[in-house]
């Protein structure tokens, strides 16, 4: 639950959502009315003054509009269909009744993001309406040096073997899931800070993967399960032109870089006939990827000074033009369910894909349903549910973890004892678990 007394989650809610607030508050040249809703919501989800009280505010309403004039605001049957839709995920139970650390953790923290739009007039009607209140972070972050240096190392990519290129191209998509700029708000209280969280560039990643000690079971004490060989010999065993994969994406600019030059790189390679990338319709999550994200993502691609970099941008816009790379936008994208939930028409469309693979920390989240698993719980337990073979591709951000085996659990356990830290929440370690039958 949200408000368990030395919880992760707790932290997130007093901690996290405070810091993310200001943030936005300074970002942007509100006017008052915005300003006195984000001040409000700051006091609705304000911690309470106990270490263990849950008690506190009741969780406040969407707002309601009646606008009808399409051209300045949206119209009445979007407005209901999207309070419906809230209704129907949990607001009718919580909203008025509860306060905020009363509530399931998930359902907490997807509720507020949706707040947070609403109080800075995202979904309108007015002149805020369809701004982005996260775009300047993402931005400044894909016009970084950062992200320079790692499209420069792409080149040497050339220089590999085929499975280290392979290698190489999976590990960059997987470490760029430290890219967070909603994780760096809470690890640093700034999102100008984020030498603690950095990803390693595609340079780094290449590097890796050409050594010796290249990955197997365990390739670095930082990832604790490596199932990327079943990855692999998965695709493989597809007939030839017609593995369909689709990936659910977690944050925009320097992790969704990566994300798309994985799909570039499984279309380039035959290892995909199709590939479907799943966004969110609407900002979410500080970092979440949008449409728009992506294709901020392909021109910056596509700009780079490489020559591969320029290749790949241009093969994934082409792409999009031909069907072969499709954007989906599903509204179950920012729902505040696990996966088991999805409805019967998202179910169907994961369930034709010959792989599904699942970005990030959320993502894994609302996989295995957001519970304190026994961290040595087997992947597949969780998983069963989920309509397609899949893959997670994971930094760990969050308590929720499964398919460790006991050695390692108990050595990270001991570690974080001696040294005080916490190895489930602290952007360390990554996972990548596959689920193919």
């Amino acid at each position: 639950m949200s408000g368990t007394p030395g919880s992760f989650a707790r932290s997130v809610l007093a901690d996290r959502h405070p810091a993310l607030i200001r943030q936005v508050a300074d970002a942007f040249p509100y006017p008052p009315e915005q300003r006195r809703a984000l001040d409000a919501l700051v006091e609705e989800t304000a911690a309470p003054a106990s270490a263990d009280a849950t008690s506190g505010p009741p969780i406040g309403p969407l707002s309601t509009h009646t606008h009808t004039h399409t051209n300045t605001g949206p119209d009445t049957r979007t407005r209901a269909d999207d309070v419906r839709r809230w209704a129907e995920w949990g607001a009718e139970a919580y909203v008025g009744r509860m306060s905020w650390y009363e509530v399931p953790f998930l359902w907490a923290e997807s509720y507020f993001y949706r707040r947070l739009l609403d109080a800075v007039g995202y979904f309108g009607p007015g002149p805020w309406q369809g701004v982005d209140p996260f775009a300047p972070f993402k931005r400044a972050e894909l016009t970084g040096p950062e992200v320079a240096d790692e499209l420069a190392a792409l080149d040497a990519l050339d220089d590999l073997a085929p499975d280290d290129r392979d290698r190489a191209v999976l590990q960059g998509a997987l470490w760029g899931n430290r890219a967070d700029l909603g994780f760096r708000i809470s690890a640093n209280g700034s999102t100008a800070n984020a030498s603690s969280t950095k990803a390693p560039s595609a340079e780094a990643s290449t590097a890796n993967a050409s050594s010796t000690n290249a990955p197997t079971s365990t390739p670095s004490d930082d990832l604790l399960a490596d199932d990327s060989a079943a990855l692999w010999r998965h695709l493989a065993a597809a007939p030839p032109g017609t593995a369909a994969v689709t990936v659910i994406a977690d944050n925009a600019g320097r992790e969704l870089i990566p994300d798309l030059i994985l799909i570039d790189h499984l279309l380039h390679t035959g290892r995909a006939a199709t590939a479907v990338l799943h966004v969110k319709p609407y900002p979410y999550f500080v970092s979440d990827a949008t449409t728009s994200d992506v294709v901020d993502c392909l021109r910056r691609i596509g700009q780079a000074p490489g020559r591969r970099a320029r290749e790949t941008g241009a093969r994934l816009w082409s792409a999009l033009g031909t069907g072969r790379l499709a954007v989906r936008a599903h509204p179950f994208a920012c729902a505040p369910l696990p996966y088991a939930d999805m409805p019967a028409d998202l179910r169907a469309e994961l369930g034709r894909a010959t792989l599904t693979v699942l970005k990030g920390d959320l993502n894994y989240r609302r996989l295995v349903g957001d519970r304190l698993w026994p961290p040595t719980t087997a992947f597949s337990l969780p998983t069963g549910y989920f309509p397609s073979p899949l893959a997670a591709l994971r930094t760990l951000k969050s308590d929720v973890i499964v398919g460790l085996d006991a050695g390692t659990v108990a050595a990270l356990d001991a570690n974080s004892a001696a040294n005080g830290g916490a190895w489930r929440t602290s952007g360390t370690y990554a996972v990548v678990q596959v689920r193919t039958v």
